[in-house]
């Protein structure tokens, strides 16, 4: 059996993906280590929520999406996408080990005019100095020769319905100009626009700059939020009327922090990357500073709003914390902030639940937690992590003995009412 593509890795990029493809009238192969994820997708039963399994069924009834673990089924695609994760180590330190191992599956099976692009978000270098040699030696051809290979970053943003994978620009560079050509050709069949760029390391810092400017923006904001709270001042009136210029102005909201699978991880692939070349990015270490020290500044806001409000320590408090989700309306929990604001108001002494519509059970960074009933009124306070929208926050203002809200949710109800305290 022939495909048209095939892609390494059935998460949040690879899955889209592949509908993005197959509603285009490509037949694509999904390659994923996770047998229950491969058998379950088979059945058309998405388990990631921007691909609902009513949507992705059809597809599979068709033959234009199929599953598998076998990397051996890679030879039988013309082009092989590679989506998987890159995190960080512990040590806030790339980690390439889940792509190394992919590249070396696909070398043993990679064919003459096969068409191998990266997705990954990585440091700039990744695809010539770590990819193309692995695929070299295991394969025994040349990149731009034997085979082509390319660099094009995902772009996804869980949750959003305006920009798809189909409709957002896609941006890639290959090893030779051929390649470039070739990926642009994989993609052009199912993505609305094409950019080309003339490196892969070009795609590769693409990539990264779009999410080092959220992050040293939203860096600003939170730094901004603090000096408010000393100054009295109300940091969503002013970045409110600051977005009132109609130029030379974009708003960024502050928060308790981070989250996400891209904007917390991303900058330090740039920063450590570019020591090798004896320069420190002092400004983007500077905005993951700020950012990451965002969710003791929120745990300090709960403790005020408790003693001003309750004349009531943190410790024996039973604090809600509403949303765990790292954004409105979904169920992602990477990286969010919530999970390390809990942890700290635990340590603090505090009996904290949460409540979550999106998310019933989370086990992270030594908690393990399920979602309560909604009962406000049952906690001394209410602390709004996530804003979502099925939360009617003027009820809950009515509600709540004490609410600190961190996302504004509370709007200029809250900022009137005694009993809500903002970042």
């Amino acid at each position: 059996m022939s495909y048209d593509v095939a892609i390494v890795g059935a998460g949040y990029v690879g899955l889209p993906l592949s509908t993005t493809f197959a509603e285009a009238g490509c037949r694509v192969l999904l390659v994923d280590v996770v047998e229950p994820v491969v058998e379950a997708l088979n059945r058309g039963e998405s388990h990631i929520e921007d691909v609902e399994s009513a949507h992705l069924a059809p597809l599979v009834e068709q033959g234009l999406i199929r599953a598998t673990v076998d990397y051996a089924e890679l030879k039988d695609a013309d082009a092989i996408l590679i989506a998987l994760p890159t995190p960080l180590s512990r040590q806030r330190e790339p980690d390439l080990s889940v792509v190394e191992a992919a590249a070396r599956g696909i070398a043993k099976v990679l064919r003459e005019g096969q068409v191998v692009v990266l997705e990954s978000t990585t440091w700039p270098g990744t695809t010539r100095e770590v990819l193309q040699p692995i695929l070299e030696a295991g394969s025994g051809m040349t990149a731009g020769v034997g085979f082509h290979l390319a660099m094009s970053p995902e772009r996804v943003d869980p949750g959003r319905e305006d920009w798809t994978t189909k409709t957002t620009p896609k941006v890639l560079g290959g090893i030779t100009p051929a390649c470039t050509r070739r990926a642009a050709g994989v993609y052009s069949r199912a993505v609305d626009s094409i950019v080309e760029v003339s490196t892969p390391e070009a795609a590769e810092l693409t990539k990264l700059l779009e999410n080092i400017f959220r992050s040293v923006n939203i860096a600003l904001v939170n730094e901004l939020a603090q000096l408010c709270d000393r100054m009295s001042i109300d940091v969503w009136e002013v970045v409110n009327a600051a977005s009132t210029k109609p130029f030379g102005f974009m708003p960024f909201s502050p928060g308790p922090g981070l989250g996400g699978h891209c904007i917390p991880i991303d900058p330090f692939y740039l920063t450590w990357k570019a020591r090798e070349f004896g320069f420190y990015t002092e400004f983007i270490e500077l905005a993951g500073k700020v950012n990451e020290e965002m969710p003791y500044f929120c745990r300090s806001l709960v403790s005020q709003a408790l003693n001003h409000a309750k004349q009531k320590a943190m410790k024996g408090s039973k604090i809600l914390v509403l949303g765990v989700a790292y954004k409105p309306d979904i169920a992602d929990m990477r990286e969010s902030p919530a999970v390390k604001l809990i942890s700290l108001l635990s340590n603090a002494g505090a009996d904290v639940a949460y409540h979550d519509p999106h998310v019933p059970h989370f086990a992270e960074h030594r908690l393990d937690m399920s979602s309560v009933a909604y009962e406000p009124a049952a906690y001394d306070c209410v602390v709004i992590a996530t804003d979502h929208s099925s939360i009617d926050y003027d009820a809950l203002i009515d509600e709540a003995e004490l609410v600190v809200d961190l996302r504004n949710a509370t709007g200029a109800k809250g900022t009137e009412s005694p009993k809500v305290f903002k970042l």
